[in-house]
C-alpha cells in the first residue's frame, strides 16, 4: 500500500479515536473548596461548617467540594476575611465584628447591653443584615449564613466589685468593641485571636477577658482565672462569607445547592447555640470556676461604658445606624 494511503487510513483512525476519547472522558475536575475557620474543630461553629460543606458536597454533583480547616490551620483568624476577598481561598468564616475599624456596620452584633438574649439579638439581624450584606457586597463578598455566639460575659482572676480594682489590668480583646470597653475602664488591652487564648492566659499576657461560655471552655479558662461574671453584653455572630467572583463561576444548580444548604446550616448553628449556652456555663462551674453576677456597683459601671459605646457606634456610623438602632428599639417597645 502506498505511503499517502496508510497516512490516511491513520488520519482516520486518529480522529476515531480521539472522538471515542472526548465522548467517554472523564467530567470535569472537582474544584477544591477549601474553607478556614479560626475556631476547633470541636466547637460547634466549625461543627456547623462542617455540616454547611457536607450538604453541599453532597448535592453540588461533584462540581466543587468544601474542605474545612478549623483552628486557624491554614489561616489565621485575622486573615480570613482577607484572603476571600483576594481569592485565595473562596469561602471562610469570620467574626465580621474585628473588622470595624474598616466599617463599623461590622459591630452592629456587638453593641454592648442593646441585644442582650437570643430573641433580641435575632431581631437585631432581621434589621440590621440587609446594610450589612451591602458593605459585604461592596468588597467583592457575598454572605452565605451567619451563626450566632453564646452571649459574652468577663472572665476575671479574682472577683471584681469596681472598675477600680481592674485598672492597668492586661484584657484580651478580639475587636474594636472590646478594646474600647477595656479602654473606658481603665484596662489595657491585648488583641489576641482565639486560637492563642489559652497560651495567652497561661503565660500572662493576659488575665481578662470578654467571650462567650463557649470560648472560655474552648481555652480551659478555668486552669487560669477564677470567675466568670455573666453579664450576658451582647451575642455576636460568626459569617460564612464567599468570594463573589468565585461563587458566579458556578453553576446555577451548585449556587442554588449552597444557598439551601446555607439555610439548614444556620438553623442548625442557631439551635446548637441555644442549647450550648447552658451547657458550657455548667461545664465552667464543674471545672471549678464562680459563675455570678455583677455586684450592684460593677453593672452600673457596665452599663455606663455600654450606653457610651452605643452612642459612638450611632454616630460613628451616621444616619444608617442611627436608623437601624431606632427601628430596633421601637420594635423592643411593642414587644413590652
Amino acid at each position: 500500500m502506498r505511503l499517502a494511503s496508510w497516512l490516511s487510513i491513520m488520519f482516520i483512525l486518529g480522529i476515531g479515536v480521539a472522538a471515542i476519547g472526548l465522548s467517554s472522558g472523564p467530567k470535569s475536575a472537582t474544584r477544591i473548596w477549601d474553607l478556614p475557620t479560626a475556631y476547633p474543630a470541636d466547637n460547634y461553629q466549625s461543627q456547623t461548617a462542617q455540616l454547611f460543606a457536607d450538604k453541599v458536597n453532597t448535592c453540588v454533583d461533584g462540581e466543587i467540594k468544601i474542605v474545612i480547616h478549623a483552628g486557624g490551620s491554614l489561616f489565621k483568624g485575622n486573615e480570613i476575611k482577607r484572603a476571600v476577598e483576594t481569592g485565595q481561598v473562596p469561602v471562610g468564616e469570620r467574626l465580621l465584628s474585628v473588622h470595624s475599624n474598616d466599617n463599623q456596620m461590622f459591630a452592629v452584633d456587638s453593641i454592648p447591653f442593646v441585644a442582650s438574649s437570643f430573641e433580641s439579638a435575632e431581631a437585631l439581624w432581621q434589621i440590621s443584615s440587609p446594610a450589612l450584606e451591602r458593605v459585604l457586597n461592596e468588597l467583592g463578598l457575598t454572605l452565605l449564613y451567619s451563626v450566632i455566639w453564646p452571649p459574652q460575659g468577663i472572665y476575671f482572676v479574682d472577683a471584681v466589685e469596681d472598675t477600680a480594682e481592674i485598672r492597668g489590668m492586661k484584657f484580651r480583646s478580639y475587636n474594636a468593641t472590646t478594646a474600647r470597653i477595656a479602654e473606658l475602664a481603665g484596662m489595657i488591652p491585648v488583641q489576641i485571636e482565639a486560637a492563642e487564648m489559652n497560651q495567652a492566659l497561661a503565660t500572662g499576657v493576659v488575665r481578662s477577658f470578654m467571650a462567650s461560655g463557649s470560648s472560655g471552655y474552648d481555652a480551659k479558662a478555668w486552669e487560669h482565672v477564677n470567675y466568670y461574671y455573666d453579664v450576658k453584653a451582647w451575642l455576636p455572630r460568626n459569617s460564612i462569607i464567599a468570594n463573589t467572583k468565585e461563587l458566579s463561576t458556578l453553576s446555577e444548580k451548585a449556587r442554588q445547592c449552597i444557598r439551601e444548604s446555607a439555610i439548614v446550616a444556620a438553623k442548625s448553628g442557631t439551635e446548637r447555640a441555644q442549647y450550648m449556652t447552658d451547657w458550657y456555663i455548667e461545664q465552667l462551674r464543674k471545672n471549678g470556676m464562680n459563675v455570678v453576677l455583677p455586684g450592684e456597683e460593677f453593672a452600673r459601671q457596665l452599663s455606663e461604658i455600654g450606653a457610651t459605646l452605643a452612642e459612638e457606634w450611632a454616630e460613628q456610623t451616621g444616619a444608617e445606624g442611627k436608623q437601624i438602632l431606632q427601628t430596633y428599639n421601637k420594635l423592643k417597645d411593642l414587644q413590652k
